[in-house]
């Protein structure tokens, strides 16, 4: 039997099903430990307010690129795959084994535009967002879909590429665009999914924070216990450095990161702040309270947020597991565009939703699924809205099934492609390569695949999503 899964708490939505062929589901805690992810405690303990502060550098940094159209990107991560067929690419007119209990759609306010009958309140703002129905790189490993998800590259390729919120992150500090801000340029909430790793080649500096409870208050007491460890590492640097420059820049980083702790930066991530019309606006889920953060993050400065979904691997029961996933998602992704609608945010930033791969058209009855969807790469489908795409359109389409893209394929790079584009990132631009070679913001597909390793598997797509791009 599978072990269970480190990543979820026994209160979160759904771990993932233990009836999943993939070895993927039982390997999390190896793949987190390995990645070493960055969290709250390990701030607090060996970043923040001590000695070890030169780790904490790569985690104080951001500013928009100075001439890009859009200035943030809100990634709402369904992990583990949700029904492209329950969601934005219904099939009211297919027969039962496709649509499950689902026969009915939502319209939307955009003439020939439906979506999934469990997305009502999304329904509504359908002028916002684009669906890209033609998704597909035709894998159904959880790791290589959400590798190839998280970076928009081939996974065929020798290197191990960094995340999009990693490359936002170098990108800025290439610009020297590093200094004046307290808080991190790509963070992630409310939880790491620990797939993949985030920052490929770029190395540990660039991989997200995750705040964890920074939004909770801090008492008197630990206060008076951090600033009293600050005036010791105040005094300590009155000796001097033999090296003055290396901790010059961290003394700078240090205080960036006493100020997100102690001082007023820590307000972004308190959404006790907010009003209760608007906490209601998003609901008191663990979706929804992370929708909000993210906001928040972003109006403070934050480049990149990622907001992960749990729950979503639905290979059995999926109609009971729907029935609370769905409206979590579907209050919390319709809460996020008005909010920030009402607030002239959604101009500026892009909110992309979707997961690793989609589910398979087939609802399978029989035991022991009882109603349940199995992975599916070969065709699914994302939300994109803000930061200069066009609302109200589809781009790509399913055949009656749902089982195959028959027009406007997408790839993985070209929706990253197209997001580096809006946010003043060159796609043809260049990262540090380890070895010294060309390596590409957006890899070129016929150079990254090495010779041998050469095939059909992935979709090889049609391009940056040019018809919902300004000109």
């Amino acid at each position: 039997m599978n072990t269970p899964d480190p990543l979820f708490s026994p209160d979160s939505a759904s771990p993932h099903d233990p009836l999943c062929a993939h070895e993927d589901h039982a390997s999390d805690a190896l793949y987190r430990r390995a990645f070493d992810l960055v969290t709250r405690r390990d701030f607090l303990r060996i970043g923040a307010l001590t000695v070890g502060g030169l780790a904490m550098a790569p985690y104080l940094r951001s500013a928009p690129a100075s001439n890009a159209r859009a200035k943030a990107v809100i990634q709402l991560f369904l992990f583990g795959g949700p029904s492209h067929i329950d969601t934005f690419d219904p099939k009211p007119q297919a027969s039962t084994d496709i649509t499950g209990p689902w026969r009915k759609t939502a319209r939307t306010n955009v003439d020939g535009i439906q979506i999934g009958e469990l997305l009502p309140l999304s329904a509504k703002h359908a002028d916002k967002y684009t669906l890209l129905r033609g998704l597909s790189h035709k894998t159904n490993a959880h790791e290589t879909a959400t590798y190839m998800m998280q970076t928009g590259t081939d996974p065929r390729s020798g290197l191990v590429y960094p995340s999009m919120g990693a490359v936002i992150a170098y990108k800025m500090e290439e610009a020297g665009l590093l200094k004046g801000r307290a808080l991190p340029a790509y963070m992630t909430v409310p939880v790491a999914i620990g797939r993949f790793s985030e920052t490929g080649f770029l190395g540990p500096r660039y991989r997200s924070f995750i705040p964890g409870n920074l939004s909770n208050p801090i008492s008197a007491e630990q206060r008076a216990h951090l600033e009293k460890r600050a005036a010791l590492l105040d005094n300590l640097d009155a000796l001097g450095h033999s090296q003055k420059a290396v901790f010059e820049e961290a003394d700078y980083f240090r205080d960036q990161a006493r100020e997100m702790v102690l001082g007023k930066a820590r307000d972004a991530f308190d959404i006790s702040k907010e009003s209760a019309k608007t906490r209601e606006l998003y609901g008191n889920t663990e979706f929804g309270r992370s929708c909000l953060q993210a906001r928040r993050l972003v109006e403070n400065g934050v480049a990149y947020v990622t907001v992960n979904m749990r729950g979503w691997d639905t290979h059995r029961d999926q109609a009971e597991r729907y029935k609370k996933l769905m409206p979590e998602l579907d209050r919390g992704f319709s809460a996020l565009l008005t909010d920030l609608t009402e607030r002239g945010m959604l101009d500026s930033t892009i909110v992309t939703c979707g997961g690793e791969f989609g589910r398979t058209p087939r609802f399978m009855t029989e035991p022991p699924w009882n109603g349940g969807r199995n992975h599916y790469g070969a065709a699914f489908s994302w939300a994109i809205a803000g930061g200069g795409f066009r609302g109200g359109q589809i781009v790509g389409e399913t055949d009656n099934r749902g089982e195959r893209v028959t027009k406007r394929a997408i790839a993985p790079w070209d929706l990253s492609a197209s997001i580096y584009k809006l946010l003043g990132i060159d796609p043809d631009g260049t990262l540090p390569h380890p070895l010294g070679c060309a390596a590409y913001v957006t890899p070129r597909q016929d150079e990254t695949a090495q010779p041998a390793k050469k095939s059909t598997q992935f979709t090889p797509g049609e391009g940056m999503l040019k018809e919902i791009m300004p000109t």
